[in-house]
């Protein structure tokens, strides 16, 4: 890496060279690792855009844009999942960017950690929520599109707060404190 970018700032750079640093930074922004930062620790999530493509980019560009940073888990059933995603922090809210077409998927399970979009009962109204599987929910597989996977910390999603079963609302609920991705 280093020689490369020696190699670029010199001013025998081939048009290649130059090419390849230019697009350096783009493909550091479409890193496919988001960094959720929890009071409790970081976790990691890899996204699976070989399952859905436009949720990861989603997920993606709305990490870039700084949008999840503090929302809260609104949404939060024991043994079952953890959502957030909604800067209004009361489950009915999304970006300003369109709805997503569903992704659903019959080649993956909704497993511990799997992170899936929310949406309503029209299947291609995902936008900007998401949620953390506490422990497997296959009932979900099919029905609901699969982005990504918490690969580290998920014993710091395990300690997120957990809402009133019977309303689903979270009494002062935790938040994200910042989520980044990865470089």
């Amino acid at each position: 890496m280093l020689k490369r970018r020696t190699l670029i700032s010199t001013a025998a750079a081939t048009p290649f060279l130059t090419e390849l640093a230019m697009t350096e930074p783009a493909a550091a922004a479409t890193s496919n690792t988001l960094l959720m930062e929890l009071k409790y620790g970081t976790v990691t999530i890899e996204l699976r855009p070989d399952l859905a493509p436009k949720a990861a980019e989603r997920l993606r560009t709305l990490t870039a844009q700084g949008y999840y940073n503090g929302c809260k888990f609104f949404r939060v059933i024991a043994g079952f999942m953890a959502q957030t995603g909604d800067a209004t922090n009361t489950g009915m809210g999304g970006s300003d960017l369109p709805n997503l077409p569903a992704e659903f998927t019959q080649d993956a399970s909704f497993l511990t950690g799997t992170v899936g979009m929310a949406r309503t009962s029209d299947p291609n109204s995902a936008n900007s929520q998401f949620f953390i599987c506490f422990a497997p929910a296959t009932f979900l597989d099919g029905n609901y599109t699969i982005v990504g996977q918490v690969t580290a910390g998920m014993d710091f999603v395990q300690q997120i707060k957990k809402g009133d079963p019977q309303s689903g609302k979270v009494i002062d609920p935790d938040s994200i404190i910042k989520m980044t991705l990865a470089a």
